[in-house]
Order: C-alpha cells, then sequence, then structure tokens
C-alpha cells in the first residue's frame, strides 16, 4: 500500500475530529482571517463611500506621515516605558505569590488568600479606574489622608505626567497578580510529592525547596508566558489608559493604542489609524518571534 493511501485512510477514519473542530475552524476564519482584508486601508486614502476597493492607492504615505509627526517618538516612548515596566515589575509578582501559596500548609489561611488577590480580576476596568481615581483624589482619597497622616503633602497624583506609569503598573499588579497566578499554581500542583519529602529528610527549609524544586519546576511554564507577554508588549490597555487619562497627564498617558482610537474613530481618518495600529502588529510580531527564537537557544523551551 502506497503512504498516499495510508494517510488518506487515516484522514478519513477521523472525520469526526475534523467535524468536530469545523465549527472552531469556521469561527477562526470568519472573525479573525477574513477581517485582515480590511488591513490593506492603511495603504489606501480610504472613502466609504468609495469602498476598500474603489479608494485610491497611497502606498507607504501613513507611515510616512505617522513617523514624520512630532507625537510619533512621544507615542512609542510612553507604550514602550508602561508595557516594559508592567513586563519588569509585574511578571515576577504572580510567580512569587504562587510558590508562596504553594509553600503554606495552612489551608484556610491560603484559600482565604486566593480569593483576596483573584477577586481584583473579575472587577470592570470602568468601576476599577474609578476606584484608582478616588483612592488617588487629593481631598477624599484615602492614600493621601495616610499621607497627611505621617506629615506629608497631598499629592494630585493623575495631574502629575511622571506618576502615571507607577499609577497604571501598581494598580494592573493588584488586580491581575492572582490571576495570572493561577497558571504557576496549576504547574507546582503537578510536581511530584516524593521530590519535597526527599529533600525534607535532607534537611531541606522552604527557601531550598523553592529554590531547587520550585523553580526548576515553574521555569518552563514562566518562559512560556515571557515569550507569550513580550509578543504583546506594544499592546499596553487601551481603556485603562483612556479612562485614567486627562488634560493634565495626558503627556505621559497618551499612547498608540488611545491615540489611534482618537484619530480613526473620532476624527474617522480611518486609513491613518490603520496605519498606526498595522505598525504597531508588527513590531508585536517582530518581538514575539524574536524573543522566541532567544529562548530556544538559551532554555531549549518555545511556542514552536
Amino acid at each position: 500500500m502506497k503512504a498516499a493511501d495510508v494517510k488518506k485512510g487515516k484522514r478519513k477514519n477521523h472525520y469526526q475530529l475534523w467535524l468536530m473542530a469545523l465549527p472552531a475552524i469556521v469561527y477562526f476564519l470568519v472573525f479573525c482571517y477574513a477581517p485582515m482584508y480590511g488591513v490593506t486601508i492603511a495603504f489606501k486614502d480610504f472613502n466609504a463611500a468609495k469602498g476598500i476597493w474603489g479608494s485610491p492607492w497611497v502606498g507607504f504615505e501613513h507611515f510616512k506621515q505617522f513617523f514624520a509627526s512630532y507625537q510619533s517618538v512621544r507615542l512609542i516612548k510612553n507604550t514602550l516605558v508602561i508595557s516594559g515596566m508592567s513586563l519588569i515589575f509585574g511578571f515576577p509578582f504572580p510567580i512569587i505569590l504562587a510558590m508562596l501559596l504553594n509553600q503554606t500548609r495552612n489551608l484556610k489561611f491560603r484559600k482565604a488568600v486566593q480569593t483576596i488577590t483573584y477577586a481584583p480580576h473579575f472587577i470592570s476596568v470602568v468601576v476599577m479606574c474609578s476606584m484608582i481615581i478616588l483612592f488617588l483624589s487629593p481631598s477624599s482619597g484615602f492614600i493621601n489622608h495616610i499621607i497627611s497622616a505621617f506629615g506629608g503633602e497631598k499629592i494630585n497624583f493623575m495631574a502629575k505626567p511622571g506618576l502615571f506609569p507607577a499609577v497604571y503598573i501598581i494598580s494592573g499588579i493588584w488586580q491581575n497578580m492572582g490571576w495570572s497566578a493561577v497558571i504557576y499554581i496549576a504547574a507546582l500542583a503537578a510536581v511530584d510529592p516524593s521530590l519535597y519529602e526527599a529533600a525534607k529528610m535532607d534537611g531541606a527549609g522552604k527557601l531550598q525547596l523553592i529554590r531547587y524544586i520550585d523553580i526548576p519546576s515553574i521555569m518552563p511554564t514562566a518562559v512560556i508566558m515571557l515569550i507569550m507577554n513580550a509578543g504583546s508588549l506594544m499592546n499596553v490597555g487601551f481603556q485603562k489608559a483612556f479612562l485614567l487619562q486627562n488634560d493634565l497627564n495626558i503627556a505621559a498617558s497618551e499612547i498608540i493604542s488611545t491615540y489611534t482610537y482618537k484619530i480613526g474613530l473620532v476624527k474617522a481618518d480611518y486609513s491613518y489609524s490603520a496605519a498606526i495600529g498595522l505598525f504597531n502588529t508588527i513590531v508585536n510580531i517582530i518581538l514575539l518571534v524574536s524573543v522566541n527564537k532567544i529562548s530556544k537557544k538559551v532554555t531549549e523551551t518555545s511556542l514552536w
């Protein structure tokens, strides 16, 4: 029997699996791949009346316009600062939390901590931003009340551009730390308990257990998560940045996603906004492929 006939027979025998996968395939084709055709408006002077096909082709003019704009450097800088600092400072916290919870033997305390740290993730972005503004209010915010109680002067956090990245990052860690720790807790749960028992018999303490068992066990998971986070480095959360933005902190809070929204939907310059969004996506793809390649060489762990 020929190899081609064998492969054909295997596909025929597994047609039930293909039928089960068909809805997911159709979903991605219709809602993910088909809309990619609209990216072509980034290279056209799009006119809604003429449609995508009828709009004149302008090539890379919109990209040149963006890089020639005085705002391009500021937008890229703000996006990289906020996203880069979020990755640097936010990435280790879920890992630390997962390892600490894994070493906790008091189940009631462990469940209480998990519930408390998970809860902020389920708060909507609108409510979260309202809470942040209320907490940091110079007149009624409890943060400023604490500062005043220790003899300091009240600070208008939301009016200082230099403090915006810190507000964004710290609030993001508080909101997502517990939820992001779930995957690491699951990885630690798969560790063979006999490893802990053998280490304890050899006199290992909790720090040694974390160093020699926990960290190596979750390292592959951490590397995969790092690659995925690096691949979305330019995708700073639009909603949160936009809702926390005001005229006083806009110098630091204006990022690529908020600028694209204002240009595309508010000013209806669809082609220009599509070009900016496409540039943002291309940078993310380059980062994802590069970090994945580096990780494969260094740690032998990668997405593909």
